[in-house]
């Protein structure tokens, strides 16, 4: 975007003269709508690759002679590929022009997913998985702010939203469909179909994704520094212990609606819970840039009312799905409240707060899918509504206290 530059003419401005500025100002309002959904197919792409294994264990297991639980750790290795070098591999990248570090994520993606696809070696897999889990964390680290950068200030949630409505596509109807393929054709074909997508993403991005320059750094992410930002740490705190609450529940939904009776309803209740998703990064999207505090309030109660009655009135089918919906409208817009929160706290130090959160968000994943597993086995799963409700009480206490720096009401 660029703004009009001053004349240098001597004629006393006139209406052709407003009729261009006006034009000019209309362009600067326009959202870089292609731009800004290929970085959404880029989020889907993220998302989908690490979800889809859930939908395909049976088979995977029986093509790789493992076992499910050891194809299980398929997921768990992507994580950790994610944890284990976002920060660093940020720090060693943030001089890179944006779009190349982008292409080159994504051509990360293709070429894991295709080892996937074609391998009949665990180990193989397993390495496959991790480069997947590697690139995605260059991916995160990296598309907020890209998001960011492509718009007015103003105009930064919107974007942001647009963005990160890839995740719940990928959730709500991604993994539905590659389970679909996985059954009619073969697992192989679910992750070459995603291999196919990012292909046509990457000519996507050459040719409508702007440029933007790197940050000339000391090649470290300054970890301390950027904790000390005011409000940064708050947002940090609140993104481990909500994520953490919500893969608590959401790893183990089928296992909990099984629980409760509804163990033939997994697709429908998912569909319900993607539908609410959809509509809440919608409305997030609309009204995060003024109202980011009270969003992220309303979310994080939305959320506790949902898990609520999910374990106060799992008998009844109707109020699941209510809760389902509940659900939601809450988490849907979670992803972006905390990365814009973290993005505008961070200032300066905004793409550190970045790949700070996406570490935290792939540590709280890991942490929830052990957490869950753990409750399952001890006390069953009737427990998960009620753990998610307590983790909730902290989150909401810090949200409300961050009310000078982290979540403001007015920036």
């Amino acid at each position: 975007m660029t703004s009009a530059e001053p004349s240098t003419g001597t004629a006393a401005p006139s209406l052709a003269s407003s009729e261009s500025s006006d034009a000019t100002s209309a362009t600067e309002q326009k959202l870089p709508l292609s731009a800004l959904l290929a970085l959404a197919v880029a989020v889907f792409i993220t998302s989908l690759t690490e979800t889809l294994p859930a939908g395909l264990l049976p088979d995977m297991s029986s093509s790789l002679h493992t076992s499910e639980s050891a194809t299980g750790q398929t997921v768990t290795i992507y994580a950790l590929g994610t944890v284990l070098t976002a920060i660093p591999l940020s720090a060693a990248t943030s001089a890179w022009p944006r779009k190349r570090l982008l292409l080159t994520a994504m051509a990360g993606f293709a070429v894991a997913n295709t080892v996937t696809a074609v391998s009949a070696n665990y180990p193989l897999t397993l390495v496959a998985r991790f480069v997947a889990g590697v690139a995605a964390g260059l991916a995160w680290a990296l598309l907020a702010g890209y998001a960011r950068r492509m718009v007015a200030p103003h105009q930064e949630g919107r974007a942001i939203a647009i963005a990160m409505a890839g995740i719940p596509v990928a959730l709500s109807l991604g993994v539905p469909a590659g389970t679909f393929l996985g059954q009619v054709a073969s697992w192989q074909a679910a992750f070459l179909a995603i291999t196919g997508l990012t292909v046509v993403l990457l000519v996507w991005i050459t040719a409508v994704a702007p440029d933007y320059p790197g940050q000339q750094t000391s090649g470290k992410i300054p970890l301390r520094r950027t904790l000390q930002v005011p409000g940064v740490t708050p947002v940090l705190i609140v993104t481990l212990v909500f994520v953490l609450a919500h893969t608590i529940l959401y790893a183990y939904v089928a296992s909990f609606l099984d629980h409760i009776g509804m163990g033939d309803h997994v697709d429908a209740a998912l569909l319900v819970f993607g539908v609410a998703c959809l509509i809440s990064i919608w409305a997030v999207g609309t009204y995060i840039h003024a109202h980011l505090r009270t969003l992220t309030i309303v979310s994080t109660l939305l959320v506790g009312v949902a898990v609520a009655v999910m374990g106060a009135f799992s008998g009844n089918d109707a109020l699941v799905y209510v809760a389902a919906a509940l659900w939601g409208l809450g988490w849907g817009g979670v992803p972006t409240l905390l990365q814009t929160a973290a993005g505008q706290a961070g200032g300066e130090s905004a793409d550190a707060a970045q790949a700070i959160l996406v570490t935290l968000w792939n540590v709280a994943m890991a942490a929830g899918g052990i957490a869950g597993g753990i409750l399952l086995n001890a006390v069953g799963a009737e427990a998960f509504p009620w753990t998610v409700l307590i983790l909730l009480v902290p989150v909401l206490a810090i949200v409300l206290a961050a009310r000078s720096h982290g979540f403001p009401g007015r920036r």
